[in-house]
């Protein structure tokens, strides 16, 4: 599905990821850990070709990500509140993002109904526009129009931030839903080291722009990540 060739990005002369070799399979469910300047999201904007490398590149089924528009068409994703459209209602985003994945108004309105729990009736009937919502409320907007349409790869980052509790339960058992299934591979970017042991099958964890290990997920991956973060 992904993979990572010589890929290089630096900004003033300062390594921001700088990785040989990296691959996606079909399929997997993949969480990304680090501190504070990693480069978690750095990775996943080059995946969506939002930045250009400084050298290598990024390969989605075997084509170049920079120099195609293929990868588009099953690509979604939600990185922070500027992948939404602030001034609209929550509604009218979705009805927008489903016009987009070619689904019909009524298919829109009944893939949306699905995550009611999760976004809560007051998210989905407000009025309001996305840009005076709270932080909490924009996350589940672009998380949930980021599942919409079927996407065969799915990035994520810090999904957890900014939600209650309640709200990050309910977003890990919908995550969950997608461990296994093969035609979907999915990134998620977390400092929350719990919920993402819980739910993906793979950890990787960089480390000043480099990658420092690559695992599958076990019952002692949890106090594995909490060792290596306490030092």
């Amino acid at each position: 599905m992904i993979e990572v060739q010589q890929l290089v990005k630096f900004y003033s002369q300062k390594f921001s990821l700088n990785i040989d070799h990296y691959s996606i399979q079909p399929g997997e469910c993949v969480g990304l850990v680090g501190n504070n300047g990693a480069g978690k999201t750095t990775l996943l904007s080059l995946i969506l070709d939002l930045i250009k490398a400084t050298k290598g590149e990024v390969l989605s089924k075997g084509e170049p990500v920079a120099q195609n528009e293929h990868w588009k068409s099953y690509t979604s994703a939600f990185l922070d509140e500027h992948f939404l459209i602030d001034f609209l209602t929550p509604k009218e985003y979705f009805e927008f993002v489903g016009k987009l994945r070619g689904l019909a108004p009524a298919d829109t309105q009944e893939f949306v109904a699905h995550y009611s729990d999760f976004l809560t009736e007051e998210t989905i009937q407000q009025k309001q526009y996305i840009r005076n919502l709270s932080a909490g409320n924009k996350s589940k907007i672009g998380i949930v129009a980021a599942l919409m349409g079927n996407p065969e790869l799915i990035l994520l980052d810090e999904p957890f931030a900014h939600l209650d509790p309640t709200s990050q339960n309910r977003l890990k058992n919908i995550l969950d839903g997608y461990k296994n299934q093969p035609n979907v591979s999915l990134i998620i970017s977390s400092h929350d080291l719990k919920h993402v042991t819980e739910i993906c099958s793979r950890i990787t964890i960089l480390h000043q722009g480099q990658l420092q290990k690559d695992m599958a997920t076990t019952s002692e991956t949890l106090k594995e990540l909490e060792r290596y973060f306490a030092v």
